[in-house]
């Protein structure tokens, strides 16, 4: 997945100092304080700050807080305000190999698809599970909507709320409802892919999400 020369790590870093200027960006934009974004999104508002300040990378559940406070959709988050126009029909994006760009939470590296789309009606990524402990999490992860994913490579194990550990290899996937609490894990000597569609997270009111711990 890495071209000839790069450095994964390195980039990594970049990329969650670019999140965090991004953030402060939009938060601004917004004319929102640090406090009133807090409030929105259910989130402490330290958690923010480490957050702008490049000193903590946030979760998929938090992303989704930010995105909600923001009254933005995920891929706007992650790549830029959405534009103010009507969205046209028979619209279509291209998402090259190489033009996917990585976004890492400590436990997962996401690599949205379709990023020059906004308000779109699911959110595709590719991500690369890292985690190789269910204790590397705070606690696991819900969100609003639905979700699907499916083994690219590797072997992954899924804890879900109500279920016990579910392992899941190349070419398996799954189906959930997202609300329910649940986390990935890579369980075979390399890094897992998983390809990971969620639906129904767009244009969720803030207070519809999980209070943050």
């Amino acid at each position: 997945m890495a071209s000839a020369g790069r450095s994964e790590p390195e980039d990594d870093v970049r990329e969650v100092a670019a999140f965090g200027l991004r953030l402060r960006r939009l938060r601004q934009s917004a004319g929102m304080t640090l406090k009133e974004l807090a409030e929105r999104a259910g989130l402490a508002v330290s958690t923010i700050s480490k957050i702008e300040n490049d000193r903590m990378s946030p979760t998929y559940d938090v992303l989704l807080r930010l995105a909600g406070g923001l009254s933005i959709d995920l891929t706007s988050l992650l790549e830029g305000p959405a534009p103010a126009a009507s969205q046209p029909l028979g619209r279509l994006n291209v998402t090259r190999a190489g033009e996917r760009r990585r976004h890492p939470t400590g436990t997962y590296v996401y690599e949205p698809f379709a990023t020059g789309l906004r308000r779109k009606l699911m959110d595709p990524t590719f991500v690369t599970v890292t985690a190789r402990s269910i204790n590397e999490f705070p606690g696991l992860i819900r969100h609003p909507g639905e979700e699907l994913v499916y083994v690219i490579s590797g072997t992954v194990e899924l804890h879900a709320e109500f279920y016990a550990p579910i392992r899941l290899e190349a070419g398996d996937s799954v189906y959930f409802d997202a609300t329910m609490g649940h986390a990935y894990v890579s369980v075979g000597p390399e890094d897992a892919t998983i390809l990971n569609i969620c639906c129904g997270t767009g244009g969720v009111p803030p207070v519809e999400l999980p209070r943050a711990l």
